[in-house]
């Protein structure tokens, strides 16, 4: 960055170029819903319909890899997620023991076994209602991932833990760029991964015109709201909040691989 470029710049606290603390999010957990089932709540089904549209494509790449085409596999996954209410299906789930995301992957199971016939047979969308998913982009990021020699259910397990990892990033994004700092944001999110001691600090710090320690402390603080996202998403999907620190294990050795 040119000398003219960094006197755009004023020399900045690290306070000031920490976003402003925010009041505790209120999770969505897997228990509440459960409730959708049962009750025809407002609540109960928007947090439904947040939950599948945006954990709708590791279902769509499992349907892909059970040898279904784009459009069959289109078709399989809105009638899939347009049922679990009509069905009943939430509600019939065991609400002591399981993850949204178990739940998720048996219920397409028994959905792909025993409805095949009765969607092939219908025109797209049928009778019932459209859950609103991104089909428009679900090939291209279904060929992004190479050549995967594991099972369709081991592929489900790492695009769901690579799915709630994008959320997480993009609600964190979102936080900054609401606060007008998107740009800070750009800069700084490649430090959420590697050693601390591997970031290019100094070469931030003249990029933004600010002291190292400052960005050092942005570093921190970005990623103590990152790993704080990434618990209240996953508390979404569990039935009780003690289960998240399994949940995350889980999710991190399926991206690890076998």
């Amino acid at each position: 960055m040119s000398q003219s470029s960094k006197a755009d710049v004023p020399e900045t606290t690290s306070a000031e170029i920490e976003p402003s603390s925010r009041p505790a999010f209120v999770t969505t957990h897997w228990s509440v819903v459960l409730t959708a089932g049962r009750n025809d709540t407002t609540r109960a089904r928007d947090a439904l319909a947040r939950l599948c549209q945006t954990y709708w494509f590791p279902l769509y790449a499992y349907v892909r890899r059970r040898g279904h085409s784009p459009e069959d596999a289109q078709d399989l996954t809105q009638e899939f997620f347009a049922r679990l209410l009509e069905k009943s299906w939430v509600g019939d789930a065991d609400q002591t023991k399981g993850r949204f995301r178990s739940f998720l992957l048996m219920a397409m199971q028994r959905f792909l076994a025993d409805e095949w016939d009765k969607v092939r047979a219908q025109k797209r969308g049928g009778a019932v209602p459209l859950v609103p998913l991104q089909f428009d982009t679900a090939e291209t990021r279904y060929g992004v991932d190479p050549a995967d020699p594991a099972t369709p259910e081991r592929s489900f397990e790492r695009r769901w833990a690579l799915t709630l990892l994008e959320e997480v990033l993009n609600r964190l994004r979102k936080e900054y760029e609401t606060e007008g700092k998107g740009s800070l944001f750009a800069a700084l999110h490649p430090c959420l991964v590697g050693e601390r001691t591997a970031q290019p600090y100094a070469e931030l710090a003249a990029e933004l015109g600010v002291s190292e320690s400052s960005v050092k402390s942005a570093v921190h603080r970005l990623r103590q709201r990152y790993r704080q996202l990434l618990r209240e998403e996953i508390a979404q999907t569990v039935n009780d909040p003690t289960e998240v620190d399994e949940e995350l294990r889980h999710l991190f050795a399926a991206l690890a691989g076998p």
